[in-house]
């Protein structure tokens, strides 16, 4: 075993053993979902408001001072079940993710942190082109991991869910209706472009969904870049074949006639 697996064990069996000597307290989550206005991906950033006690600042500070240490590591040491990921596509894992465990800030009693997690999820809508340029995004609510009950999922209390629509965005249908924006006198939500649920919302019948028209400029872009994808090899291809007849054009007819 190398110095530095000697040095994780350590720090990982001192947090382990006097966590049951800690006191730490997950006060509120804020998890938002950034959806993206090309594709069926999203990126979620989700923020852990953090209470520590007094006898518990120096493990955690110790803590985020180590390097290589995992999520599971930071479970075992807070011991919140709030503590993971709660946008998972079910087909798939998440990409790109990044921790970031906050500094201290003095409180009474105590000090409060923040811990932020960022990743990348796929297959968070379905894209389905409902007209020339014109696209209808479901969201696929089988992404959720938050608390489980008897009747499904909700968001438990001190849990704020957020979802950003791509400027443009027309809302077809929302269930249940988010507590921010409020609807217009008409019944819709112009204009809006975050959506936010946090009173402890059941999730077991979620539904959202939007329409986005893509401009002519996107469309034609999106239709070269398709072909280019489709035909790579061919205009490879046939780049190579171009130069080759350049190459041989100048040969014959300055160095062979010389």
């Amino acid at each position: 075993m190398n110095k530095l697996s000697v040095l994780l064990f350590g720090i990982f069996a001192t947090v382990s053993f006097s966590a049951a000597f800690a006191s730490y307290n997950v006060t509120f989550l804020n998890t938002t979902v950034i959806l993206n206005s090309t594709n069926s991906s999203a990126k979620v950033v989700e923020i852990l408001s953090l209470f520590i006690s007094n006898s518990s600042i120096s493990q955690y500070e110790s803590a985020r001072g180590a390097y290589n240490l995992t999520l599971s590591h930071w479970q075992t040491l807070i011991g919140s079940p709030l503590i993971t990921e709660h946008i998972l596509n079910p087909h798939g894992s998440i990409h790109n993710f990044a921790f970031l465990p906050g500094p201290v800030v003095p409180a009474s009693g105590g000090g409060s942190a923040t811990m932020t997690m960022s990743y990348s999820v796929s297959n968070v809508t379905t894209v389905t082109e409902i007209a020339p340029r014109k696209f209808e995004y479901v969201f696929n609510s089988t992404v959720f991991n938050f608390q489980h009950t008897a009747s499904g999922q909700e968001l438990p209390r001190g849990v704020r869910l957020n979802i950003i629509v791509p400027d443009g965005a027309h809302i077809v249908s929302i269930y249940p209706l988010p507590d921010y924006p409020q609807t217009s006198v008409l019944g819709t939500y112009a204009n809006a472009t975050v959506f936010s649920w946090y009173t402890e919302e059941p999730l077991s019948s979620f539904s959202f969904s939007y329409t986005l028209t893509e401009s002519l400029q996107a469309e034609v872009l999106g239709y070269f870049g398709g072909l280019y994808s489709r035909h790579r090899s061919a205009l490879y291809a046939a780049a190579v074949l171009v130069i080759a007849l350049f190459v041989a054009y100048i040969y014959f007819k300055y160095i062979i006639r010389q």
